[in-house]
């Protein structure tokens, strides 16, 4: 065993104290200090014959509630906060000095500044309030522990409910929350939802979501941040409408010249049918009519492609398993494409998630494009025509393709094929069908691509990015 010599007994009697980086002072039952460390007196001043709450305080009497002299009573050391002289904050302990009989004699009072620290966390809570933005922290059963101003101000009082309850008025959590996947992962997500204000408004915001401590095993809080977008999708919606108003009025003038060579056809359908029977010739009136059945064919064809490229409408999503769409158009044209030599087939099988979509006006974009894709077939060389279909997830998109070996496209018909009144079918075609089809991806969120060289077919991917699919209304 080591024993201390005299001269280190006699230094720890001393020095020690001095040496301890905490402001320490030694206070009895009369709240006099009877001994302080040199920090403490750098930092309150001289101590000697005075009472702490002169010291601390600048006050004649004991201070209102002391914390610390509550030590004498019950002799249990104490740790709390304390401001001194309105503006400084101190972390203070107090432990008990006991006698030999067991009975609190003296405490020792140990404080720290911790202005510094008190300044910056006001900082960091004045910016998590004022920042023009939702912020909310929230738990693993989606209760929502904190939330900032606007939050509140926005969506209504958040005491006791669940982030779901309070920014969509639901009773269970959404199918694609990405602060399930924080939990569930660890990581960051974001995605676009709608969500219903305080006075039952609807506003359109993009939520990330963050774990509050990253690199535990376990996280237990979420911090969720929402940035307004409804501006933005009102700027959108707006700048859609605009470009297909403007699109409409662009046609009017193709509409008209269109109509006027289909009433040519008729008129000349007439002509035959009037010129039939005034001779009484059957094989006359036969091909009267049949130029009248596929002129009326075309007018109708003309008008439901303008009527639904021109009327706006919001998608009417629903969760849907795309794969379910590729089944029905591979069911839909797989005759069709057989009984003009064209095969038809399916891409490999991939598992996606349901997903929010309209699922009549995705089928029309897939119709269109395979239509499209049979049609271009016809018109290539080869012998072996294919057109193929399929879905699959792509870096957070939900992409359709169909791919075809026909006749494929050049630069300027590329550049040319979502314009309006823009075929390559000649009297066949309308020019709406792939402008109907941008706009119903448009709406979804998404945008298409198309890699085309002549000869070589042609590839079309509808791509969507999930976060940006519609909401469920």
């Amino acid at each position: 065993m080591t024993i201390f010599s005299s001269e280190l007994n006699a230094w720890f009697q001393s020095r020690l104290l001095d040496q301890i980086p905490l402001n320490i002072a030694i206070i009895d039952r009369d709240y006099r200090i009877v001994y302080a460390n040199e920090k403490f007196r750098s930092q309150f001043g001289e101590w000697a014959n005075r009472k702490c709450h002169q010291v601390y305080q600048g006050l004649d009497d004991p201070c209102p509630g002391c914390q610390g002299m509550g030590t004498f009573e019950d002799g249990l050391p104490r740790k709390f906060e304390e401001v001194v002289g309105n503006r400084d904050y101190y972390m203070v302990q107090t432990a008990p000095a006991l006698d030999l009989n067991g009975d609190v004699v003296y405490i020792v009072s140990m404080s720290e500044n911790i202005t510094d620290i008190r300044n910056h966390q006001l900082e960091c809570e004045i910016f998590f309030e004022r920042v023009p933005c939702y912020i909310a922290v929230i738990d693993r059963n989606f209760d929502i522990m904190r939330a900032n101003e606007k939050l509140t101000e926005t969506f209504g009082d958040c005491a006791g409910k669940k982030c779901y309850e309070l920014y969509k008025k639901r009773t269970s959590a959404c199918e694609d929350c990405p602060a399930a996947l924080s939990f569930l992962d660890g990581g960051e997500h974001t995605s676009t939802h709608v969500g219903i204000l305080a006075d039952g408004g609807e506003t359109h915001y993009v939520v990330t979501t963050t774990p509050l401590i990253k690199g535990h095993t376990e996280c237990k809080y979420v911090v969720e941040i929402l940035t307004d977008i409804t501006n933005i999708k009102a700027l959108e919606k707006e700048k859609l409408d605009a470009e297909r108003l403007a699109a409409v009025g662009q046609t009017v003038a193709g509409l008209a010249h269109s109509i006027k060579n289909i009433l040519m056809g008729v008129e000349g359908g007439m002509y035959m049918v009037s010129s039939g029977i005034e001779k009484d010739d059957k094989a006359r009136l036969s091909r009267g009519w049949d130029m009248l059945q596929r002129n009326i064919s075309k007018v109708s064809s003309l008008v439901k492609d303008f009527l639904s490229f021109a009327k706006g409408r919001k998608p009417e999503a629903k969760m849907v398993n795309p794969n379910t769409l590729i089944d029905e158009i591979m069911e839909l044209y797989s005759e069709t494409a057989s009984g003009i030599g064209v095969e038809l087939k399916r891409m490999s099988r991939t598992d996606v998630s349901e997903r929010p979509l309209d699922p009549d006006a995705i089928h029309t974009c897939l119709t269109n494009l395979v239509s499209n894709a049979i049609d271009a077939c016809q018109l290539s060389t080869r012998e072996k025509s294919t057109v193929l279909l399929g879905v699959y997830e792509r870096d957070g998109a939900l992409v359709f393709e169909v791919a075809d070996n026909g006749c494929g496209m050049d630069y300027d018909i590329r550049k040319r094929v979502f314009t309006t009144f823009f075929t390559t079918k000649g009297g066949k075609g309308t020019g709406l069908g792939l402008l109907t089809t941008n706009k119903i991806v448009q709406e979804h969120g998404g945008h298409i691509n198309v890699e085309s060289s002549p000869g070589d077919g042609s590839i079309f991917r509808i791509v969507l990015p999930i976060s940006r699919l519609p909401e469920i209304t």
